[in-house]
């Protein structure tokens, strides 16, 4: 299946939820904080102030990062976009998907657990975004089963 690989840097706040809103259909979330992680959730959480987070569904994977001035944006996706501003990524890119593995609960890398805040684990897989060129995995998505 062919892939799509879209970045843009210093994105606003205003257009990164501009962004989210228009690519958020039956989508799951994580949030990166300096002093935590939100762990999967089925809907964005009202109190935000992420460092990182990302954003997927059975389409798409957005991922953001905080500057100072603005976010820097990644789209990687089965379907071809044109958002303004968003530049592809070179690359012959190609996807392939996987059953995704979970850390079982008492995982010692999670400490204080790994939680799934109305989420079953089952749907949720990984996607691979290959070159074909180079035969390079360069990204790796979460993804959900088309519904």
């Amino acid at each position: 299946m062919k892939g799509y690989v879209y970045h843009k840097q210093l994105v606003s706040p205003q257009e990164l939820q501009t962004l989210i809103d228009n690519l958020s259909h039956q989508s799951y979330y994580f949030l990166r904080y300096s002093h935590a992680v939100s762990g999967i959730c089925a809907s964005l959480p009202s109190e935000r102030g992420e460092i990182e987070g990302q954003m997927f569904n059975a389409t798409c994977e957005l991922r953001w990062k905080k500057y100072k001035s603005g976010y820097e944006v990644l789209i990687l996706s089965k379907q071809e976009y044109t958002y303004e501003g968003f530049q592809p990524v070179a690359g012959n890119w190609e996807i392939y998907e996987h059953n995704a593995y979970w850390y079982d609960q008492n995982e010692t890398k999670f400490p204080k657990g790994f939680v799934f805040q109305g989420v079953k684990s089952d749907p949720i897989k990984q996607r691979h975004f290959q070159d074909s060129t180079t035969a390079t995995v360069h990204f790796v998505a979460l993804t959900i089963n088309a519904p």
